[in-house]
């Protein structure tokens, strides 16, 4: 009897060893994730904005309504960790007594991450200035109502820079930079 204990000690001991005992693995899984650095301006096309002529003598010329109709829309992945990238937008031809300014909203819409901040009413030049800023590991959506709206507008700064004429194209230029 005793040796029918012992023997079936054993086997306990054996068989529980087999029902508990772990064993582990691992593998290697390559992670590629590439540099992104996409933006556009949606809806594409041209937008109009003219002056409106006084209709008494002696008052001043009327800007026209804002333009709020562009979206900014981009995805950044950006290597190493802890750079950010930013907007700009530039004009050309600048025309004299004219100014063209840009105000970049506040992110909205369906996208994530670490979405840029607006830079304000920025006055545009020939020179890029900053309209968005702080961009990093972000998409803000695609479309209209995703990104950052738009706001362009169109006033005298000089009169007597002023000169009359007729749809005079301008472009302004945005790109995204580090």
């Amino acid at each position: 009897m005793k040796n029918l204990n012992v023997i079936l000690s054993i086997f306990f001991l054996l068989l529980s060893g087999t029902l508990f005992s772990q064993t582990t693995g691992s593998s290697s899984v390559a992670v590629t994730l590439p540099v992104v650095t996409l933006m556009d301006i949606e809806p594409t096309g041209n937008i109009t904005l003219n002056f409106v002529a006084p209709t008494e003598a002696g008052l001043v010329i009327v800007n026209p309504a804002v333009n709020t109709t562009k979206w900014i829309n981009y995805s950044s992945a950006i290597a190493p960790a802890g750079l950010t990238r930013r907007i700009t937008a530039s004009i050309n031809p600048v025309i004299p007594g004219v100014s063209i300014r840009v105000q970049a909203a506040a992110a909205s819409g369906s996208g994530g991450g670490t979405l840029g901040t607006s830079s304000g009413l920025v006055t545009l030049t020939a020179t890029a200035a900053t309209i968005i800023s702080g961009i990093g590991g972000a998409f803000t959506g695609n479309g209209i109502n995703n990104g950052h709206q738009l706001t362009i507008s169109l006033i005298t700064n000089t009169y007597a820079n002023l000169s009359a004429r007729t749809s005079t194209p301008v472009v302004i230029t945005y790109t995204i930079t580090e």
